[in-house]
């Protein structure tokens, strides 16, 4: 999608593939869209192409209202990318921006401020402060339209310095109110879902994907790892809700997400060839909402919501041992992790094990949520308490920074550390990359893995794991 011919003719078509990939700004409207806009196609001498969000807002153009191009999947090179652009949007998007500022993102991604401003507005037509500026507007219409929450407290929670800074830019962004914004919330199942400070409190969210998802895959295997106290499943088979506990950066949380993808919301004017997606339906209790868009991001890694299937699946569907498995199963995803530190432990000591340390050593949430109890244990917790073996020396890494596996880390550096551990195995530094650090291309060595399937290894591998399973739950019934 590099060239302007390519892009328009997506936009032409409300092709929804690219939604997330790029977006268009109409000069003569002062508007800016996702490329399935279901709007009246503008002329090609009207059109300018962007990156992201933030740089069509850096130029001047605020948010379609009916298109709502904030609420798009994210970008799925930033989580193929493991250069510094890469690694600094997944940090910017885990709130690193609000909590710590520039320099603070500068600090973990090595770099001067000077240096991360530049590269990002090279790449992708805006600087971190924009990018943030973006994301936080994002947090605050969702607030606006989804809770009744006051105003003055969204604004906070959302991540702005003040009730001033707040208005400003939602008027910048959505050319409205603050309470104009909620006013015009569209009446779908998120608006008319329970508010906030209900009897069913929470905020309702809708998890954006992009192309086909293959949801039964992901919470099977959620199913077959949940450990007691932190996760359960509910339901049955195609109509699970997966929850779990969250340690975030200001507080703690509670995280619900239900099996059922959504469809696309329908238009009359928008051709059903043009519906690629859909939603996850989810619910978050926070003890602080300034952990909203850090939590929403987590989730997203660990459902891998920002992937592209298409581009995936025509990779691998070209093999002639992986097409048969990529037809049966399009869109399957590789999950990540909702707690990077947590998944490390997990991977290596198992689920049992795991277990155990979150009944000993877990932190109690104030208020038991049905079966869920406590969050992980923080790796400091267990270096301290459990400081001899392989276990030991990973948690005592983790908790010190010579190992860090947070969204903006250097996948091979991080690969390199578990490796020097003693009692690590290849195997399973494998699985904690592909799993605590998302690499789309990450192979235990040794496996069978040919090149023709980078740079999506990650998610060939996981194919034939599926498959594996399928044909053994087959066999025994």
């Amino acid at each position: 999608m590099d060239d302007e011919e390519t892009r328009y003719e997506a936009v032409r078509s409300r092709d929804g593939r690219f939604d997330g990939a790029f977006f268009f700004a109409v000069e003569t409207t002062g508007i800016y869209c996702r490329p399935s806009c279901p709007a009246v196609t503008p002329k090609r001498q009207n059109v300018r192409y962007y990156a992201t969000a933030a740089a069509a807002q850096t130029s001047g153009f605020r948010a379609c209202r009916r298109c709502r191009p904030d609420a798009v999947p994210g970008s799925a090179s930033w989580n193929v990318r493991a250069d510094v652009v890469g690694r600094a949007m997944r940090l910017i998007g885990d709130g690193v921006v609000d909590r710590e500022g520039v320099a603070g993102l500068a600090v973990r991604l090595g770099y001067s401020a000077r240096q991360v401003q530049r590269q990002l507005t090279a790449e992708v037509g805006a600087g971190p402060v924009a990018l943030a500026r973006a994301q936080r507007a994002h947090t605050a219409r969702v607030l606006l339209q989804t809770t009744d929450l006051p105003v003055t407290e969204i604004a906070f929670a959302a991540g702005f310095s003040s009730v001033r800074q707040f208005n400003d830019t939602v008027r910048a962004v959505y050319a409205a109110t603050p309470s104009g914004l909620r006013a015009a919330a569209p009446r779908d199942g998120a608006r008319d879902a329970p508010r906030a400070g209900g009897p069913e409190a929470g905020i309702p969210l809708r998890l954006a994907h992009r192309g086909p998802y293959q949801s039964g895959a992901v919470f099977d295997l959620l199913a077959r790892e949940a450990v007691a106290g932190v996760e359960e499943l509910t339901g049955t088979p195609g109509s699970r809700t997966y929850r779990r506990t969250l340690r975030l950066p200001y507080g703690t949380g509670v995280a619900a997400v239900g099996e059922r993808p959504g469809g696309p919301v329908r238009s009359p004017r928008r051709p059903a060839a043009g519906h690629h997606g859909g939603w996850l339906e989810a619910r978050l209790h926070l003890t602080d909402l300034r952990d909203l868009t850090t939590a929403v991001q987590r989730l997203r890694r660990l459902f891998d919501l920002d992937a592209d299937p298409y581009a995936i699946d025509e990779r691998l569907g070209a093999d002639p041992r992986l097409a048969p498995l990529v037809a049966a199963r399009p869109g399957l995803r590789s999950p990540g992790a909702a707690d990077p530190d947590e998944s490390a432990v997990r991977a290596l000591v198992g689920r049992a094990e795991a277990g155990r340390l979150v009944r000993r050593y877990g932190k109690a949430l104030d208020a038991p949520c049905g079966t869920l109890t406590h969050v992980f244990p923080e790796p400091a917790v267990l270096a301290e308490a459990e400081p001899d073996g392989t276990a030991g020396r990973l948690t005592a890494a983790l908790a010190d920074g010579a190992l860090r596996l947070d969204a903006g880390a250097d996948r091979d550096a991080a690969h390199a550390a578990l490796l020097a551990l003693p009692g690590m195995d290849a195997r399973t530094a494998a699985v904690i990359r592909t799993r605590a650090l998302g690499d789309p291309d990450a192979a235990p060595p040794g496996d069978d893995v040919p090149d023709t399937w980078r740079p999506w290894r990650s998610y060939a591998l996981h194919h034939i794991s599926v498959h594996s399973d399928s044909e053994r739950e087959a066999h025994r019934s």
